[in-house]
């Protein structure tokens, strides 16, 4: 576990917010304003092959527990797989290019505190269970060029996480029209054919032993 922990966690009010509403916007979160008319992506639409998706978050409902309560089971079924960002040499990806696994996808900036806060656990997360089958992604929407971004992975030893970016912050944007992005951090969990399992508003403790149960859990099932 690393030393540092994510500044404000859930707390049980919001805990209780995100039992009942699906979500958790409150503090935790830092809003970002609508920027652009996205990324070019295709409109993401509930389909039957994403029904077993939406069981799977029901059944992990109680893995999501402790520092990640805040994960709220897929509320209808929903593809994301069209959801758009860029690689580390800034080649055209999508959720699609990484099917067959299961995804943690991680929305983050460095002018937000608490991303700033999870990241080096993210990175853990990815260091303890990242393989063939699971990965974390975190992508980041910095604006302009990527001095910042790489320049806060360096100096906070964030070398396990592969380099995701959309400086457009066109993937925000399209979180955000299907109501699952409030503000930063944002994180999905994303099964194997690009559908949406559970997802949260805010940070967490990716690196504590209830993270590491739900993941577990997620790629088990």
């Amino acid at each position: 576990m690393t030393a540092k922990k994510p500044l404000g966690l859930p707390s049980l009010k919001l805990v209780l917010i995100a039992a009942v509403a699906g979500v958790v916007a409150g503090a935790a979160a830092v809003y970002v304003k609508e920027t652009g008319s996205g990324n070019g992506m295709a409109e993401t639409a509930a389909t039957g092959d994403c029904q077993p998706a939406q069981a799977q978050g029901a059944a992990l409902t109680p893995f999501a527990k402790g520092q990640v309560a805040a994960m709220a089971a897929a509320r209808a079924p929903l593809s994301l797989e069209t959801v758009a960002f860029k690689g580390a040499e800034g080649q055209p990806l999508t959720v699609q290019n990484f099917a067959g696994k299961t995804v943690l996808l991680n929305l983050w900036a460095t002018w937000c505190i608490p991303c700033r806060e999870e990241m080096p656990a993210l990175n853990a997360l990815q260091k303890s269970l990242g393989n063939d089958k699971f990965e974390v992604v975190a992508v980041n929407i910095d604006t302009g060029d990527d001095e910042k971004p790489k320049a806060f992975r360096s100096e906070n030893g964030i070398d396990t996480l592969g380099y995701y970016r959309d400086s457009s912050m066109g993937v925000f944007n399209a979180l955000k029209k299907q109501g699952l992005a409030f503000g930063l951090p944002v994180t999905l969990l994303i099964d194997g054919k690009g559908c949406l399992i559970s997802a949260m508003n805010g940070p967490a403790a990716w690196d504590s032993d209830d993270a590491k149960g739900l993941i577990k859990a997620a790629t088990a099932l």
